[in-house]
């Protein structure tokens, strides 16, 4: 699981990126790669979220880490995979569309909040637990569960800014996950590639100052 982990870890945060077309999903990647994040997780709340995977994929190659999210059915995960997502994330875990998603051998992310629910995960062989809503308690419900589970890969998700980055990788996150504050829907729909540059780069700077 180590080695499966390698690229998220060193990635540090993945872009949660919901945009209302494939060509606005496809700009506003580019902003954040060119800001500094590399890693973009395409939600499934994307139209042809598949199609942009694979288009981000040919332009950036391994320069950038490129994924799935919101994935809520196999069919999803099977499309994901095929387009070359090296990750797959949903909000929840499911058992029979978490063990669809591990069965594309791609690293996956499921969904968990209560100490049960990540047992549920962990269970299941999930490489990573996503903390979602993470917003809801914070770093020190993040550094709580570690008491419980030590060595369990987790991924706050939610509330995730470049000033808490810090406290969220203390807590023992392996990576966060980030949405309006990074990949800012106004933002999207404006077209305002430089604000989600600068958006990234801070965020970058925050992940390098711990990381560094």
């Amino acid at each position: 699981m180590t080695d499966r982990l390698d690229r998220a870890r060193a990635t540090g945060i993945l872009a949660v990126l919901r945009a209302p077309s494939p060509e606005l999903a496809l700009e506003a990647a580019d902003a954040i790669i060119r800001g500094g994040v590399a890693g973009i997780e395409v939600t499934y709340s994307t139209p042809d979220a598949p199609a942009v995977i694979r288009e981000l994929i040919a332009r950036h190659g391994d320069a950038a880490y490129i994924g799935a999210g919101t994935v809520t059915t196999v069919e999803q995960a099977t499309a994901a995979a095929d387009a070359g997502a090296a990750f797959l994330v949903s909000p929840g875990t499911l058992p029979d569309l978490t063990r669809a998603m591990l069965d594309t051998g791609r690293v996956v992310m499921t969904g968990a909040m209560t100490p049960t629910e990540v047992m549920s995960a962990l269970a299941l062989g999930v490489d990573v637990v996503k903390i979602f809503p993470a917003s809801l308690g914070g770093p020190s419900y993040l550094g709580a569960l570690r008491g419980p589970f030590p060595d369990a890969p987790l991924m706050p998700t939610g509330g995730v800014s470049p000033e808490n980055l810090a406290d969220w990788f203390a807590a023992g996150a392996v990576a966060v996950g980030a949405g309006g504050d990074l990949a800012n829907s106004a933002s999207i729909k404006a077209s305002d590639w430089a604000d989600l540059t600068r958006r990234a780069e801070k965020f970058a700077a925050a992940f390098s100052a711990v990381h560094g």
